[in-house]
């Protein structure tokens, strides 16, 4: 897949995930796509939190494009983190994957509920991981255009 970005500048993501295994396989589910990103990860909620805040160590961090969101996190839930974002003005128009194990019918509906762009169940089988990654960047980096490199 190649980055329909104008600039050619690479996406920003940042992945919110406290899984390493499950960070690792999406950060290598990126590269064998071939798309030009960075791909920044913070561990739990409040730590996501710190970031699109730029706060403490984060504050030079950049103002991510797609945010991938883990609901099962320490400090913090993915619910909370999510209902801080889309209620912050500076925050908001990030679009937010929530990508997790949960396949719950209540955490679909809430993410819906709190303006999740999108809600992914990952997959238990490593191939599926990966494609289901590969299919995320194909959507969201690929084909939707993102408002990239537009700070408000």
């Amino acid at each position: 897949m190649t980055n329909n970005n104008i600039n050619s500048e690479p996406i920003e993501i940042l992945l919110v995930e406290d899984n390493p295994g499950d960070a690792e396989l999406t950060v290598e589910a990126f590269k064998e796509a071939k798309v030009n990103n960075n791909i920044y990860i913070v561990e739990d909620g409040k730590e996501a939190i710190a970031f699109l805040n730029k706060e403490g160590k984060y504050n030079l961090s950049v103002t991510p494009d797609i945010i991938l969101l883990d609901l099962n996190l320490p400090k913090m839930g993915g619910l909370e983190v999510l209902s801080i974002i889309k209620e912050d003005d500076n925050l908001k128009h990030i679009p937010v994957v929530v990508l997790t194990t949960s396949s719950s019918d209540q955490d679909i509906l809430k993410s819906y509920k709190l303006h999740a762009n999108c809600y992914i169940t990952k997959p238990v089988k490593l191939d599926n991981f990966i494609e289901a990654i590969q299919k995320l960047d194909s959507f969201w980096l690929s084909f939707v255009k993102l408002p990239v490199g537009i700070k408000i």
